[in-house]
């Protein structure tokens, strides 16, 4: 074998190890020392664990533990392991399933648990459950993160106090169901209804009008009676559809500091060549002046860093939204280590907020910028190229402990990306990445 080989052997396994005891080891103290600790009566008699990726699961989680009182105690799924939920008397599930079935990346740990050998001797016959699964029946895998759970329950030979809830999209009936077997088994009543305000829409236009693809408008909102504008930059702004009793999420892409809400709604047109409710009302039909019903979500699994440490920031299309939020907070706050990998169809139509953008890389408080045009060249260029062609800093970034977020489509995009990073990456410094919360993903 040659010097120049075992040389790279030699510089990998190093890697490797550095990775092990720089981000791995630590993570898992970290994790460990966050879990409650004492025996059952230290504790409160029932638990409500949550595992979410866009903050749902966290807000219903919330509500049912206000609603629950004292009795109750909130957990993160990743603070907490499967063996140790014999330690309480019941525990309510709320998860969240994300794409075909998998689990929510906060409960990735858990799952894996789950799967593992040695939960074969998990005992878990004196706990009472119940699950409240979160989906989109789009997916042939509806909920499969809260069904794999009710399965594994079951085998273990806890008793579930009702059959799994599965919520499809926000399904009002749904939650009803879960408010209804609170009242039932903790003689509480959960607040079904969610705080909608008027806002009114100040101004909109076309951020893409020579654009390959839907058009995009940018629409910018005040609260119509004045109010303090009060969101933080990963945030989802939730609006009801005129009068038909519909909902829509979208990202926000501002901070209050600029003054007012901004939104990037691309228009979806059906199969028959209509437009889709939300698109066709938000996008023509209510006039500047008009206003809305909107509902701020909460959204703390997709914060930027509280300190200066690296962020890249990777997405496409419509995405660029909540990423645009995140990097104005960032350069509000003078944290200007910040890498953005973006795509698009086409630089001069579809470059959305590009002269931001660009004058951010000029000033410095972009660091780097990673472009794909996909239609400006013959052969097709997306996001998850980029960051293969900068696998070296990207590896770099990751130890220096940046924080990656993901935001876009949900079915292409997303999953190429994460390929992209457990190639990169490896499986040590993958795992790393997650443990440690860095891989941070909003996505539709």
């Amino acid at each position: 074998m040659s010097l120049e080989v075992l040389s790279a052997l030699a510089a990998v396994a190093a890697w490797l190890l550095l990775t092990w005891f720089t981000l791995i080891r630590p993570a898992r103290r970290r994790a460990a020392a966050t879990i409650p600790a004492g025996t059952a009566h230290d504790r409160a008699r029932t638990a409500v664990v949550y595992a979410s990726q866009t903050g749902t699961a966290i807000e219903l989680a919330q509500r049912t533990v206000q609603a629950l009182g004292r009795q109750a105690v909130l957990l993160p799924i990743d603070r907490v392991m499967p063996d140790q939920l014999a330690g309480y008397e019941q525990v309510l599930f709320i998860v969240s399933t994300y794409g075909e079935g998998d689990a929510p990346d906060m409960a990735q740990a858990f799952h894996a648990s789950m799967l593992a050998p040695e939960s074969d001797g998990v005992e878990l016959s004196g706990l009472r459950a119940g699950i409240l699964a979160l989906g989109d029946s789009s997916y042939h895998h509806f909920c499969g993160f809260g069904m794999a759970l009710d399965e594994w329950l079951q085998r273990r030979d806890a008793t579930l106090l009702f059959d799994t809830i599965r919520v499809d999209r926000g399904d009002p009936r749904a939650l009803a169901a879960w408010s209804e077997q609170l009242s039932r088994l903790f003689q509480v009543q959960l607040d079904a209804d969610v705080r909608f305000d008027a806002w009114t829409l100040v101004e909109r236009s076309t951020s893409n009008p020579s654009g390959a693809g839907q058009p995009c408008h940018e629409l910018h909102w005040r609260p119509a009676e004045g109010a303090p504008l009060e969101w933080r930059a990963g945030d989802i702004a939730k609006i009801q559809i005129g009068d038909s009793g519909e909902h829509r999420e979208y990202s926000i892409a501002s901070t209050p500091a600029e003054g007012v809400l901004r939104l990037l709604v691309r228009e979806h047109r059906r199969p028959d060549g209509s437009l889709g409710l939300g698109s066709r009302w938000l996008g023509s039909e209510l006039a500047p002046g008009g206003a809305a019903s909107l509902h701020i979500r909460s959204n703390p699994l997709f914060r930027a860093p509280e300190d200066d440490r690296p962020a890249i920031f990777v997405g496409n299309g419509t995405g660029i939204a909540g990423l645009r939020a995140l990097l104005q907070e960032r350069v509000e706050r003078g944290h200007h280590d910040n890498w953005l990998v973006f795509g698009e169809r086409t630089r001069a139509g579809d470059f959305h907020w590009g002269d931001v953008l660009e004058a951010w890389l000029r000033q410095g408080r972009l660091r780097r910028m990673d472009l794909a045009f996909s239609r400006d060249q013959a052969e097709k260029r997306y996001v998850h190229h980029l960051l293969r062609e900068a696998a070296a800093d990207l590896r770099e970034w990751a130890g220096r402990g940046a924080v990656l977020y993901v935001c876009g489509s949900k079915d292409g995009m997303a999953q190429d990306v994460d390929q992209a990073l457990r190639d990169i990456l490896g499986l040590y410094g993958y795992d790393a990445l997650v443990q440690r919360h860095g891989y941070r993903r909003d996505v539709y």
